[in-house]
């Protein structure tokens, strides 16, 4: 491991630029570490130099051809090329130095030591010489050893790296998460000391963080990690609510901290759907708010779905994360993740799978995949039973959606076709006929086709004193005009 192959032409490239710039220039980062831990190949590569990064980005783009374009920022010294394989970054080897009020350094040039020792972690100072085209990796702070032993410790006293950019913090967590490494003692010691300079760093970089660590591939390592550092409490307090079991006359509630990360981890086994694991990390965000002790039923938890849906867009809008789609998509499947599960405790009536079907729409099949990660219990044959009736659930569901075909159901009855019939402006009428076909429809009164529909409307319209002044035929319905 203490060496690398760069056999790629690309590299060859910019080993013959940096010998005929006469500047010394080094592959460092991620890319070296992915490599040495047989990750695959990344797509973007970082490039330090003693000298000018913008300068020698400009030089390998000559070399590279013309219409390669270098995106550079001069403010910040550093300078990207892009091409459809590869993402390059340059810049000049620094040292830096910090302000107490600021994640943001006081930059100065340096030597590629220095560079290396402002880095995050030993496994990410690790380099490998451009000029001349070396594979041995230059690694003054045995970044190779936490390798080999998955440990992650910082170049530096790490009180001094933490606080300094405190980001770093997390992303030791996501590190630890994603590469299954352990964080050195005396550094997650100091990432506990230091927890409360997080509040330097802007909320969208700890959403990024975040991200990271929720589609990792067991991501309750990081939030446990999160939890015990004392980070969670400060970032994303209505989780670390979820932490605790209350004893009542002997009876006690699971805890829903840990009973979310099984479900979060359960569910990453089948998807890495980043929203989909969102829906997980909150399906149960309400509980806290919702918990009631009744002496015959024991802790109860009535509405944590409905709360829970409630709660989603300000959780989202302070996480900064999107108030779009997005989030709308999660909170139905807070709102709804109960469903099958009823259903898969009691006897499954088509009537209760035609209303899920038209709630779920085409997100359907993730809220079935949510709802089976999220039976849990440490009772072995009840986990059995449920999964065997939610086996009958998804059965029910195939066999309704074939013959109703109510995923995103549109209703054959338009409220223009209402008022045509009757000879009605808009009005409470029109609701009410709509109202009454979709229930027609859902308890299987009355097939979801326009015929049978359409009947359906002559006789609720009568109900209401409405008498037809033009019958319609099925294809005035299907006309896009039609519809409303």
């Amino acid at each position: 491991m203490n060496s690398l192959s760069l056999s790629d032409p690309l590299f060859h490239l910019l080993s013959e630029v940096a010998i005929q710039e006469k500047v010394r220039a080094f592959v460092i980062g991620g890319y070296v570490r992915d490599c040495l831990l047989n990750r695959g190949s990344r797509k973007d590569i970082d490039i330090v130099v003693e000298g000018s990064g913008i300068d020698f980005a400009h030089a390998v783009a000559r070399r590279m051809g013309p219409g390669v374009k270098v995106n550079f920022f001069k403010n910040f010294g550093t300078a990207m090329i892009h091409t459809e394989t590869v993402e390059l970054e340059f810049v000049g080897a620094r040292k830096e130095s910090y302000r107490s009020d600021s994640r943001k350094p006081i930059v100065e040039d340096g030597t590629l030591e220095e560079d290396q020792a402002r880095r995050d972690f030993t496994i990410n100072a690790l380099a490998v010489s451009l000029n001349p085209l070396l594979n041995e990796v230059v690694d003054p702070f045995k970044g190779i050893d936490d390798l080999r032993s998955g440990i992650l410790r910082t170049p530096l006293a790490p009180d001094q790296t933490y606080s300094d950019d405190p980001l770093r913090m997390l992303r030791a967590i996501r590190f630890a998460s994603q590469l299954n490494f352990q964080i050195d003692e005396e550094s997650f010691q100091a990432i506990v000391r230091n927890r409360e300079r997080i509040a330097i760093v802007s909320t969208e970089r700890i959403a990024d963080e975040l991200n990271k660590i929720v589609l990792s591939p067991l991501p309750s390592r990081g939030f446990k990690l999160l939890s015990d550092s004392g980070l969670l409490e400060l970032i994303f307090p209505e989780m670390m609510a979820l932490h605790g079991v209350d004893t009542i006359d002997g009876k006690s509630h699971k805890d829903n901290f840990y009973h979310t990360l099984q479900v979060l981890d359960n569910l990453s086994a089948t998807t890495d759907q980043l929203w989909l694991r969102w829906a997980a990390i909150l399906h149960d965000i309400a509980k806290p708010a919702t918990k009631r002790y009744d002496p015959a039923q024991g802790w109860t938890f009535h509405g944590h779905e409905d709360k829970g849906a409630r709660m989603v867009p300000g959780i989202f809008r302070r996480l900064k994360l999107p108030l779009n789609e997005k989030m709308k998509y999660v909170q139905k499947l807070v709102q709804l993740h109960l469903r099958p599960i009823v259903l898969s405790k009691e006897q499954v009536t088509d009537s209760a799978v035609r209303r899920l079907l038209f709630e779920a729409g085409d997100d359907i099949d993730d809220l079935m995949l949510l709802c089976q990660a999220d039976i849990t219990s440490k009772n072995k044959e009840k986990v059995k039973r449920y999964l065997a009736n939610f086996e009958l659930v998804k059965l029910k569901l195939k066999e309704i959606e074939e013959k109703d075909r109510l995923r995103n159901w549109q209703p054959p009855i338009s409220g223009l076709d209402i008022m045509e019939t009757f000879g009605i402006k808009p009005g409470p009428e029109i609701g009410i006929i709509k109202a009454a076909i979709r229930e027609g429809i859902l308890e299987g009164q009355i097939p979801n086709r326009f015929d049978e529909a359409y009947a359906f409307l002559l006789e609720e319209g009568r109900k209401l004193g409405l008498q037809p002044v033009k019958l319609l035929k099925e294809s005035i319905s299907e006309t896009p005009s039609a519809k409303s």
